[in-house]
């Protein structure tokens, strides 16, 4: 009798931490879930501090105005004029071999097996 009175007890207690960690869990995921302005994530801090909507609209417009400011700046990289070669034009000759030509199959077969054979 008294060790099913453990087994229970330990059971209930199992039971109990599930509950525990469940309800931690749950508020854990409300407390962080909140309402962000759309299409801006970035505007909340992570360190715990969010800014109203209010803020979060002026940030996101003055952030705005700081990219067009350095798109106005920055001109596109010019495009190079076209070149007066067609392309279907073949490329250039490659220049002459200067190197001398590999042995032949033979020659390699011949000393491959006398080394193999000493």
């Amino acid at each position: 009798m008294t060790m099913d009175m453990y087994i229970v007890l330990i059971g209930m207690a199992i039971v109990c931490l599930g509950l525990f960690i469940l309800i931690r869990a749950f508020c854990v995921v409300i407390k962080s879930s909140h309402v962000a302005v759309p299409g801006h994530f970035l505007l909340h801090p992570r360190t715990g501090t969010r800014y109203t909507h209010h803020q979060a609209i002026a940030v996101q417009r003055r952030l705005d105005r700081i990219r067009r400011a350095t798109a106005e700046e920055h001109s596109p990289v010019p495009v190079p004029p076209p070149s007066d070669t067609s392309p279907q034009s073949q490329p250039a000759t490659p220049p002459p071999w200067q190197m001398e030509p590999p042995p032949s199959y033979e020659t390699v077969m011949k000393t491959t097996t006398a080394v193999n054979q000493l």
